[in-house]
């Protein structure tokens, strides 16, 4: 194994040139590293919140107003299958967790239960998302089923978690932790973001933005003014009415838009420009067009933000939103326009700052810890060894190399844990050089010649090596897997130290020590 083959020489090599490459970046300041050349990798090391200082949120997915806006859509589907079936009904709600009506006819009984088996939809894996239930009297209910509910909510979160994602890229914030927690929570970790306030105006805005006609010949004074099943009262950010009683029926989505940005109009007021799809286009003028001189709700979370009179058909698919925006105001319902709306309502579970200095703080511990571990182990394995404690430590070094270079790559986010695993794997690639010289310490004592006590060393020490790392490697993947946070962070970073320790203590110090058997050619260990 003691033999300087030109593959192990040229392994080493590259192993070497790839961790000082990719772990420079690091070391360098914006002005140098810009002036590097474009094939010369670029990628530095993530900090963490706990280094870098920042924002973090805990949200949770509101699984009652999803089920309930759920339910609206399968009241609107109902509907939609009765009048096409010439059922006449009564009593159309959505409370209570289920959708109920009554029908006029009882001789139409069947007849309905046929068209009310076409609301809803069929999921694979989960099945029919509804049942329909009924009684002699007429009286039908429809409701979500248990697994349709949890499949909404899976759904929910991951749309929620991509939204949140580009709205969170928008702000510039770099390198956003955003992941799921349990069924229905998201947590958000946003280094270098001082003001959970802003984070929160940005992220935990649902901007679901939605246009709809006004019923004009119903007047609200309060929410809970009784008003046709057709229509829904909601408050109005207008000055000259608190209510607006709107139809039901969304004409128009804000799932249409294509573009939305700030603007200003003639009287120089902020307002939202926005253009429109193919389809909302259409829409948007065979709406505009067939209800010249009514008016038009612009609706933005259940709250009417205008409600001007149609003068003429908008044809081109683009319009304005106006209302007492500011231009930073205007500017933020831009930005959540263009990301998306969300499937439904976050509410704030927990939230927390690391303030900047906080995070200097915690580097300069990580710092001071890693190179006092590195003092260490460097002292020990020299003490115990000597020359060939050198080779470990050189060894070391590589593999710091090698670690540092392959973060780097991958673009991981080092946290205080990070830096834990470090040391750790630093001390796990000790620990394969104390099993492999001891094992030659034994060879030699047993009257072995130096170099067959050496190569017997290596060899017979890789079993226990190989055990040992399997496991730590086995345990790190578990981490991964089912940790979250600064968890996963440790997981990561010995994941790949488990794997640089392994080739920097088997194979680097294997050819250090080939090489120095071949320029010395000693007849004893220096350990022995």
């Amino acid at each position: 194994m003691l033999e300087l083959s030109r593959w192990k020489i040229t392994l080493v090599l590259v192993s070497v040139i790839f961790g000082f490459v990719f772990t420079l970046p690091n070391l360098l300041p914006d002005s140098v590293l810009a002036q590097m050349p474009s094939f010369l990798p670029h990628q530095r090391l993530n900090l963490g919140l706990d280094l870098q200082g920042g924002s973090s949120l805990l949200y949770e997915v509101d699984a009652n107003a999803l089920k309930q806006e759920r339910l609206n859509d399968l009241m609107e589907e109902a509907s939609s299958e009765l009048h096409d079936a010439q059922i006449q009904f009564q009593g159309l709600n959505a409370a209570n967790g289920v959708v109920a009506l009554r029908i006029n006819d009882l001789g139409q009984i069947e007849q309905a239960a046929t068209a009310l088996g076409k609301v809803g939809s069929v999921t694979p894996g989960v099945g029919r998302e509804v049942t329909v239930t009924h009684d002699a009297a007429g009286n039908f209910q429809i409701a979500l089923t248990p697994q349709a509910l949890q499949q909404g909510v899976r759904n929910a979160v991951a749309q929620t978690i991509e939204i949140i994602r580009r709205r969170i890229d928008l702000l510039g914030t770099k390198e956003p932790d955003i992941r799921q927690q349990g069924l229905d929570r998201i947590a958000i970790e946003a280094p270098g973001e001082s003001d959970p306030e802003k984070l929160k105006s940005v992220v935990g805005q649902t901007a679901k933005l939605t246009f709809q006609m006004v019923d004009e010949g119903v007047q609200a004074q309060d929410l809970t003014t009784v008003v046709p099943p057709d229509d829904v009262v909601l408050p109005s950010e207008e000055r000259q009415e608190k209510f607006v009683v709107v139809k039901r029926r969304v004409s128009v989505d804000g799932g249409m838009l294509t573009h939305a940005a700030q603007s200003y109009d003639q009287n120089g007021a902020a307002i939202v420009d926005f253009r429109l799809n193919g389809a909302g286009a259409h829409r948007f003028g065979q709406v505009t067009s067939e209800n010249v001189g009514h008016r038009f709700a612009i609706i933005l979370d259940d709250k009417v933000i205008s409600a001007p009179v149609i003068q003429t058909p908008i044809l081109g698919g683009q319009g304005q939103i106006s209302g007492n925006f500011t231009v930073d105001s205007a500017n933020q319902l831009a930005l959540l326009l263009n990301s998306g709306a969300l499937p439904a309502p976050l509410h704030v579970v927990e939230q927390g700052t690391v303030g900047a200095d906080l995070g200097a703080d915690a580097v300069r511990a990580g710092v001071t810890g890693l190179a006092i571990g590195a003092a260490l182990i460097f002292g020990f394995i020299i003490l115990a060894y000597g020359l060939f404690g050198v080779f470990a430590a050189i060894a070391l070094v590589v593999n710091l190399l090698m670690m540092f270079g392959a973060l780097s790559m991958t673009q991981a986010t080092l946290t205080l844990p990070g830096i834990a695993g470090l040391i750790l794997t630093m001390a796990v690639a000790v620990d394969a050089n104390v099993l492999i010289y001891e094992r030659m310490r034994d060879e030699a004592n047993a009257g072995r010649p130096a170099m067959a006590a050496a190569d017997a060393g290596y060899r017979r020490a890789m079993t226990s090596i190989f055990d040992a790392n399997v496991t730590t490697m086995i345990s790190a993947l578990i981490m991964f897997s089912f940790g979250a946070g600064p968890v996963k962070g440790f997981a990561w970073t010995l994941s790949i130290g488990v794997i640089t320790s392994v080739f920097s203590a088997i194979l680097v110090t294997q050819l250090l020590v080939g090489w120095w058997f071949r320029v010395t050619r000693a007849k004893t260990l220096p350990i022995a």
